[in-house]
This record gives C-alpha cells, structure tokens and sequence, in this order.
C-alpha cells in the first residue's frame, strides 16, 4: 500500500519508485518525482514546517516545492543505520531506523538515540 499524505491542496503518495500527486482528491493521479540515482528509491514522505522530509534508501531528503526537487538532508550512519519513517514529535523530528528510535532537533540534520 502507497504512503499517502495531504499536503496543501493535494495529496501525495509514494508508489513504487515515484511520489505521485492528486488535485482531485485521488480520483486522478500524475508523477510527480521519480527516483534517481541521488536520492534513491522513496520510503517515507511528511510535511515537516514549510517543506517536506523524504526517508528514501540514500538517507533522508528535503524539498521545499512541493517534491519536485530534493536535497540531501542527512545520509545514513553507522550510529543511526537505515532510515525507515520519521515523524514530527512537535519539538523534534523522530525517526525510526534500523538500529532503533533516534531524534533530531536541528530539522534532520543531527541524529541521537532517544
């Protein structure tokens, strides 16, 4: 099952190895990324502030467009392994890794075990 979220006036969901976007409520669907060799294949996605957070298979991505373009955010790490979701915990970022729970209180950038 795609991850689906709302976002503004539209949903988004990731599918298979592309974040797909709908302005009528999920009747109609059109890419609006695909994976690249930069940011990998995508796993996660959350509105996070004025931009979104992507957990993909290369570490985690940032986009302030409405996923159109991504930058690097923060690669995987021998401390935190691999990413797998995040969610906004109000105060700080929360993500779920391979090697357990870890926050970030500086927008992703910096991980610590929780």
């Amino acid at each position: 099952m795609p991850q689906l979220i709302n976002y503004g006036k539209e949903m988004l969901r990731i599918s298979g190895e592309r974040i797909e976007f709908s302005t009528d409520g999920g009747i109609n669907w059109r890419v609006r990324r695909r994976e690249s060799p930069m940011t990998g294949t995508f796993i996660d996605i959350l509105p996070y502030g004025n931009e979104l957070l992507a957990v993909t298979t290369n570490g985690i991505f940032s986009s302030s467009d409405n996923g159109l373009n991504w930058r690097e955010r923060c690669r995987e790490r021998t401390t935190t392994g691999k990413f797998r979701s995040l969610a906004d915990g109000g105060k700080e970022l929360l993500a779920i890794t391979s090697n357990g729970l870890f926050y970030s209180t500086d927008r992703g950038i910096n991980w610590r075990k929780k």
